[in-house]
């Protein structure tokens, strides 16, 4: 298990990492389209991330950008094609993470439902707007503060 997620089982780090393409889905065919500049920056996403964010999620976006492409792809043929029964099921899906980031040390959980939250607004940036980036839909803004996921707030421990 790599670095900070040494808390939770093989099966639950699948889940964790999985989120990001169910995020990508969800955000992207809220108006039900998955544009490619969605796809495609949700993969750049992945791979920036592994290096360019906070360094408890270095190892955890480099597993990801390992998989992405292929959860992407494997979970869009899985899901449903009717959008509102699709965002009910990944809803359900993202809400499984909740027990599972509360496994994880506090600042790892919280750090990880921030950057889920994070790159939902990315993906949601990514088509439409000026040049393709910038505007967020109605539909996308209803997905992007990821309801079924409670928020995980970082608690400083005070020195004793």
């Amino acid at each position: 298990m790599i670095t900070n997620f040494e808390t939770v089982t093989n099966q639950e780090f699948k889940q964790l990492k999985e989120a990001i393409a169910y995020i990508t889905i969800l955000v992207a065919g809220a108006d039900n389209t998955i544009d490619k500049e969605e796809t495609d920056w949700a993969t750049k996403l992945t791979k920036i991330r592994s290096y360019a964010n906070e360094d408890t999620l270095h190892g955890f976006y480099e597993e990801v950008g390992k998989v992405f492409e292929d959860d992407l792809y494997r979970l869009h043929d899985e899901l449903p094609s009717d959008v509102t029964k699709r965002t009910e099921e990944i809803e359900a899906k993202i809400a499984e993470l909740n027990p599972i980031l509360a496994k994880l040390e506090n600042e790892v959980g919280s750090a990880l439902y921030s950057s889920y939250v994070s790159f939902a607004k990315h993906v949601a940036k990514a088509s439409g707007g000026f040049l393709g980036f910038g505007s967020i839909s109605a539909a996308e803004e209803r997905v992007i503060g990821l309801k079924t996921l409670d928020v995980v707030a970082y608690i400083e421990e005070e020195d004793a």
